[in-house]
């Protein structure tokens, strides 16, 4: 799981770097391995093998047990009475709006995982894009998803006319890949023994 959360972290400083305002991005992450015992780094996390800290300053919106179906589906839509928990922050989009999603976790048949219970379907998730479009409140949507067998979550399910656009780091049978892993090349450093990032996130963002 390092690799999952490294991504999110390393994508929202492209996203800074690119001239975004916190104000406009909304960050979901468990928050357990800057500080976990077994980091070999403290308060670090890397998403390269001579890559940077992509923790620091990444705005901590939902943490824990916020991570949810439920707030995660409410932020979408935008709707603040039903977040639980968290800065509150919510996507707050108009008519002319373009929003980008990148959701990085494990993923099977029809479903992605979320750190709590229940997790995310594909049929909801879809049903919840839907209802954003319906109250027009985008002008694009694309969403970059990091999990295997992601295009299940997609595919037969995403309508082609409501403005989104959907990549995959996989389509609906095969596994997503890690890299920066131990006894590959590049290797992470010798203190890890974990991959370091996925290789389809990794691959948009080293290109960003």
């Amino acid at each position: 799981m390092q690799m999952v959360k490294a991504d999110i972290c390393h994508a929202y400083q492209i996203l800074k770097k690119g001239g975004l305002k916190d104000e406009n991005i909304i960050v979901f992450m468990y928050d357990d391995i800057a500080h976990n015992l077994e980091n070999p780094r403290p308060g670090v996390i890397i998403n390269h093998p001579q890559g940077g800290d992509v923790y620091a300053g990444v705005p901590k919106d939902y943490t824990g047990k916020e991570v949810n179906v439920k707030n995660l589906f409410a932020v979408l839509l935008g709707n603040k009475t039903a977040v639980s928990g968290g800065s509150g922050k919510v996507v707050d989009s108009g008519p002319n709006d373009h929003i980008f999603v990148f959701y990085s976790d494990h993923g099977g048949p029809g479903v992605i995982g979320m750190p709590t219970y229940p997790y995310v379907y594909g049929d909801d998730l879809v049903d919840v894009l839907k209802k954003k479009h319906a109250a027009g409140t985008y002008k694009s949507l694309v969403f970059y998803l990091e999990a295997c067998e992601a295009g299940s979550v997609f595919e037969g399910l995403l309508p082609n006319d409501i403005g989104v656009y959907a990549t995959t780091a996989s389509n609906a049978e095969e596994s997503s890949w890690g890299t920066y892993c131990p006894g590959e090349y590049p290797s992470p450093p010798s203190e890890y023994d974990t991959c370091l990032g996925d290789l389809y996130s990794i691959s948009w963002m080293e290109d960003s």
